[in-house]
């Protein structure tokens, strides 16, 4: 018998991540409703948005795409995502995502198994996607 109790999360009561690109919201994660194996959560990028590059060297992530056209490189190489696919992102691959349609696209994404802490989750290979786009309106 488990004793953690069910929790279910709204989406409107997670904050917005900016950081990396697009509206990321962590929803179910150790913090939120005491996950142990892993979090999952929503990005929500408007057209022409992207999520800057990363890797996970503990995860293994999946994606669903719920709505809207994206494009994800993976280790460099461009693939087209669309609404009912799923994409199972190995750990230590480089990846980033951008929405190449004309509406809003939203995406579900699942890590598992949590890194030892969540510091070392994440990599960022490239600038942040918004401090990449003011150096770029300056010049």
């Amino acid at each position: 018998m488990s004793t953690i109790p069910p929790r279910i999360v709204d989406l409107h009561e997670i904050e917005p991540n900016r950081r990396r690109g697009g509206d990321l919201r962590a929803m179910l994660t150790p913090t939120t409703v005491g996950a142990t194996s892993g979090f999952m959560g929503v990005a929500i990028m408007q057209p022409g948005e992207r999520i800057g590059e990363h890797y996970h060297p503990y995860s293994e992530e999946f994606v669903t795409v719920v709505c809207g056209a994206l494009e994800v490189d993976l280790d460099g190489v461009t693939h087209a995502l669309a609404p009912d696919q799923g994409l199972m992102i190995p750990r230590n691959m480089r990846h980033r995502f951008r929405n190449v349609g004309r509406v809003e696209a939203r995406m579900v994404f699942h890590l598992g198994p949590l890194a030892p802490r969540p510091e070392l989750g994440h990599v960022d290979t490239e600038e942040e996607p918004e401090a990449a786009e003011a150096v770029e309106a300056r010049a």
